[in-house]
This record gives C-alpha cells, structure tokens and sequence, in this order.
C-alpha cells in the first residue's frame, strides 16, 4: 500500500466515527470528494466502505421498523444499532493504524 498522509488517515477514521451519529452523510461527502483524486486512494477506499455499511445499517433499520408491526423489530432495531456503534469504532481504531477495514455483513453497493 502507498504510504498513506496523517490527515488522510484522520479523516479515515473520523469518517467510520462519523456513521454512529450521522448515517451515511459524512461517507457520501468524503468519498464523492476524494473519489477522482489518485493521491486520496486510501480515503476513497474506507469513505467507500463506510457509506457501503451506513447504506446496509439505514435498509436493516427500515426492516427494522417495519417488523416492529409483529414485534421482532423491538428486537432487532436495538441490535442493529449496538452492531453500529461496535462495528464503526472497530473500523475507526483499523484506520487509524493505517490498515484497511472490511465490514461484516455489508451490501457493496458502490463500487
């Protein structure tokens, strides 16, 4: 991998920090930015991965809420947001070691 700058690295990490508050904006913003920029190859490729998550997470709390009409969703809903939190801090510590994360479970809608 290409050495990766401090700020690419930061903006990395505090774009998965950024998912357990703001959903998928802050990983949209990011990667549309960076996305034509050869430099930014790193940022592109976790801004990628952490708006591919936040889209997944937003469509299981859609189900989420529609399966609260025959109850499940009481059950889901809250553990799909403790799988937020614990996944996108996982992601966050990753990057800041300048490694690249994959997360679980992810649709790969963007490509």
């Amino acid at each position: 991998m290409n050495q990766t700058s401090s700020d690419d690295k930061t903006l990395a990490m505090v774009t998965h920090l950024s998912g357990i508050f703001l959903g998928f904006l802050m990983p949209l913003i990011v990667w549309l930015v960076s996305k034509d920029k050869e430099e930014k190859a790193y940022l592109t490729e976790q801004s990628k991965e952490a708006l591919n998550f936040q889209i997944t997470v937003a469509i299981a709390f859609v189900v989420s809420w529609v399966l609260m009409f025959v109850l499940i969703g009481f059950l889901l809903m809250p553990a799909v947001a403790l799988a937020n939190l614990i996944l996108c801090i996982l992601a966050a510590v990753k990057t800041s070691d300048n490694e690249t994360y994959r997360y679980p479970f992810t649709l790969r809608l963007i490509n």
